[in-house]
């Protein structure tokens, strides 16, 4: 089993940044997909960017060139920071793990992979 856990979020203003970070406890979480997807009030959730057990990532395209995943497999974390901020960024952001180990990304896919794992969530708003 791995557990998450996210910090990071708040309020910010437009155009602000902010970096979430996800804390894994129970076993490593070294040879799964890691990624981060939110839900906005009354909105679906979706994916926002994934990084594989390898280190290479793919965002959604709502996200692409403001926001940057990362991993620290030593410390069991991983982090989004996000960028130039925008009203419509506000939504309760998830971590999640692949529910396998060593599998790639679907990267064509809306969901690059089948999250088995998820944190509680941390929320983020952002004002105008």
């Amino acid at each position: 089993q791995i557990q998450l856990a996210e910090s990071g979020g708040g309020l910010v203003q437009a155009g602000g940044s902010l970096r979430l970070s996800c804390a894994a406890s129970g076993r490593t979480f070294t040879g799964n997909n890691m990624g981060w997807f939110r839900q906005a009030p009354g909105k679906e959730r979706e994916f926002v960017a994934a990084i594989t057990w390898t280190g290479g990532n793919t965002y959604a395209d709502s996200v692409k060139g403001r926001s940057t995943i990362s991993r620290d497999n030593a410390k069991n974390m991983v982090y989004l920071q996000m960028n130039s901020l925008k009203p419509e960024d506000t939504a309760v952001y998830y971590c999640a793990a692949d529910q396998s180990r060593y599998g790639g990304l679907d990267y064509g896919a809306k969901d690059p992979f089948n999250p088995g794992y998820w944190g509680q969530g941390t929320q983020v708003t952002v004002s105008s």
